[in-house]
């Protein structure tokens, strides 16, 4: 492996403490040469010669190259192969390889960052930290991966990043076995099983278990998207979200599924589909035990009892759970959809209903209920589905306390009694109370029929005509009036037969 460090190897390997520490004191005092230390290790036969050592030596570089430092410096840098640890925070008990990681981890709990940027004036608790914000401004990205030429602007970023190509992953959790490329990811998975959320917004109080999540949230108060898209200058939140935007320009997606063979265009996506496969729920309610394959849909099950909708259109003033519902509401005013179907040329609000909507060219249903083996093509569709078995209807109306499955009905439902339509058709000014209402009534302007029968070829509007419509190949009568038995097509004809038949017999 090109980055492998020949001086760990070769003094780790010596097993013996009073050897290593004779081989560490010889370097001490040899030079501040690298090639000096190299060539006595060759002498003592630790390595075959000087010329194996082709690391960068990034970590032996305090105090200005100086022997002392240098030692110093690898004497804490072997510390992570020894797993010694012998700096300890009499705050927590968390222990540290070396003395300056433990200063600045005391920091988090004094809430001391006495490093400030003086371009945009954040600050750090170590002076790294600093250095590697400060190429955000800069654009600096040093350290470069010789397999695939990705930049990054921290050497401990590469080195992680570099385990994907290499498959490592050298940190386990010993809750569930789960392993990381980063000590860091392990650290913050660590806190799914504790619940340990230390980091917390000043402004709403919200907890989170790492300083970087934190960070990403108070941007939803600041309104900072620091990352810009150099093709179209959108600008983003994260760094991520701009990699996996420029991703729409360009149409890759590099992430594969060795299970089925489909691809992403970001790593948590693919994550979160292998958990499609496996069945993986590792975010778990504390309240009713449910348990959720993504965080997101955990937080927006514990905001369902509580009604708390965090993210807010600066536009309209509506609500919502979830901060890509409110992009996606976003895009309703502005007209933007920028997701489009490459198959038939349809347009989207959210990349979420692209994918869904691709599955109705290739018929791919990939979630399953359980019950009776329906196979659907949205997670929430099998939810949903599933409360036909149970009876659940989770969502009550506070004015009328009616009760529904989908949290969509209750909130269309509401505005029978508010009365609000907030849905105008931009051709002819009608206003509709759902969304799909409109979208509906737009094609009586323009024509469209998008639904097609696949036995006789006819086209519909709406897809609940097309529904209505196969029932008269099939000779299908699904809807039954419950006073008499009498089958039909529609279920509107159950609603007529009862207003216009039986309401008659009752008078």
């Amino acid at each position: 492996m090109g980055n492998r460090c020949q001086i760990v190897d070769s003094v780790i390997a010596v097993r013996d403490l009073t050897q290593r520490n004779y081989i560490l004191s010889e370097i001490r005092v040899i030079t501040n040469s690298m090639t000096s230390i190299m060539e006595f290790l060759a002498s003592v036969g630790r390595i075959r010669n000087s010329s194996e050592c082709y690391n960068d030596w990034t970590f032996l570089t305090p105090r200005k190259g100086t022997s002392e430092g240098m030692i110093s410096a690898l004497t804490i840098h072997l510390r992570i192969h020894t797993e010694e640890k012998p700096y300890h925070s009499d705050i927590c008990g968390k222990s540290f390889s070396g003395s300056t990681a433990l200063t600045i981890h005391l920091r988090i709990h004094t809430e001391e960052k006495p490093y400030h940027s003086d371009i945009c004036g954040k600050s750090f608790s170590g002076s790294t930290a600093l250095t590697i914000h400060l190429r955000i401004h800069t654009e600096e990205k040093p350290y470069h991966s010789d397999i695939c030429g990705k930049s990054f602007s921290g050497s401990s970023a590469l080195t992680i990043h570099l385990r994907i190509h290499t498959e490592e992953k050298p940190y386990h959790s010993d809750i569930c076995g789960k392993s990381f490329s980063g000590s860091t990811a392990l650290t913050i998975h660590l806190r799914i099983h504790t619940e340990e959320k230390p980091y917390h917004s000043d402004i709403c109080g919200k907890s989170f278990s790492g300083s970087s999540a934190l960070t990403i949230h108070l941007r939803i108060h600041t309104g900072e998207k620091p990352y810009d898209c150099d093709i179209c200058g959108k600008s983003f939140i994260r760094n991520n979200d701009v990699t996996r935007h420029k991703r729409i320009h360009t149409g890759g997606k590099p992430y594969h599924c060795d299970i089925c063979g489909k691809s992403f265009s970001g790593s948590t996506a693919l994550t979160i589909h292998i958990r499609i496969h496996t069945g993986e729920k590792p975010y778990h309610c504390n309240v009713c035990d449910k348990s959720f394959s993504q965080n997101s849909d955990l937080n927006k099950h514990i905001r369902i009892p509580t009604g708390e909708k965090p993210y807010h259109c600066d536009i309209c003033g509506k609500s919502f759970f979830e901060n890509g519902k409110l992009t996606a509401h976003r895009h309703i005013h502005t007209g933007e959809k920028p997701y489009h179907c490459d198959i038939c040329g349809k347009s989207f609000f959210e990349n979420g209903k692209l994918t869904k909507h691709k599955r109705i060219h290739t018929g791919e249903k990939p979630y399953h209920c359980d019950i009776c083996g329906k196979s659907f093509i949205r997670n929430n569709d099998v939810t949903r589905h599933k409360r036909i078995h149970t009876g659940e209807k989770p969502y009550h109306c506070d004015i009328c306390g009616k009760s529904f499955t989908k949290c969509s009905n209750l909130t269309a439902h509401k505005r029978t009694h508010t009365g609000e339509k907030p849905y105008h058709c931009d051709i002819c000014g009608k206003s509709f109370s759902e969304f799909g209402h409109l979208s509906n009534h737009k094609r009586t302007h323009t024509g469209e029929k998008p639904y097609h029968c696949d036995i006789c070829g006819k086209s519909f509007s709406r897809s609940s005509l097309l529904t209505t419509h196969k029932c008269i190949h099939a000779r299908e009568k699904p809807y039954q009036c419950d006073i008499c038995g009498e089958s039909f097509s529609r279920n509107d004809g159950v609603t007529s037969q009862k207003r216009h038949i039986h309401t008659e017999k009752l008078l």
